[in-house]
């Protein structure tokens, strides 16, 4: 079985200058900031970064903050930020970024969640959770990659659905409080999970559930009772 990837020390301790070239609203709560790397030591889908904010006084903030965008050549990543009330760095890039204004990151960070495109993949996410599952899709279409890759993502409205225009026929979304017409509201259940265990490739799925601590474990639970081994599914929690 597939474990964990090794990250090159050098490329996770050293800081870079990055700067803000591009801000694109997703959803009326995040938005995705794209960031110009000069060095970049390139990423895996499902890597993350440091990032660190200083003010003109010295103060210091710093956030570990999902790659969105697939690994590619061009010395820019993307993060997608959603807007958390009184949070110091997702009120900054929220409310003051602008292009041209420059950040320090370092990274990428964490071989446990990656998925080079090796393996057949089943993605859950809720929220913005769905970030570091988006750079495994859009790494799958920018490859061509054969492999299977499914994902289901939960989010409370299609207003609040991160990615919505780019997500294809790999993609169920599941809505919790409101949905169109003719599809059901509620939390993501074995209804949903059960089809794409039974579905599975020869060699099985690797699980990659990314979302708040609640949905980590509620999705992990449905996917053990579907029949996933525990041992392949990984999981990243925030909150």
């Amino acid at each position: 079985m597939p474990g964990r990837i090794a990250v090159s020390e050098q490329a996770t301790t050293a800081w870079r200058t990055a700067t803000l070239t591009e801000i694109r609203r997703e959803t009326p709560r995040a938005a995705t900031f794209r960031l110009s790397v000069p060095n970049w030591a390139g990423h895996l889908p499902g890597q993350h970064l440091m990032l660190r904010l200083t003010a003109q006084d010295g103060y210091v903030a710093q956030r570990h903050y999902s790659i969105a965008s697939a690994p590619d050549d061009s010395g820019h990543l993307e993060l997608t930020l959603g807007h958390v009330p009184d949070g110091e760095v997702s009120g900054w890039f929220h409310t003051m970024a602008q292009p041209g204004d420059t950040v320090e990151v370092r990274g990428p960070l964490s071989g446990f969640f990656a998925w080079p495109g090796d393996r057949p993949a089943l993605l859950f996410g809720a929220g913005s959770g769905v970030v570091p599952l988006m750079s495994m899709v859009r790494h799958h279409r920018a490859r061509a990659l054969t492999v299977p890759l499914r994902m289901l993502v939960s989010a409370q409205s299609p207003e609040e659905l991160i990615y919505a225009g780019e997500l294809g026929a790999e993609t169920t979304p599941v809505f919790t409080r409101s949905a169109p017409a003719g599809i059901p509201v509620g939390r993501m259940t074995s209804a949903h999970v059960i089809p794409l265990l039974a579905d599975q490739p020869p060699c099985g799925w690797e699980a990659y559930v990314c979302g708040s601590n609640g949905f980590a474990e509620h999705a992990s639970q449905l996917l053990v009772q579907a029949g996933q081994p525990v041992e392949r599914i990984r999981i990243e929690r925030f909150g």
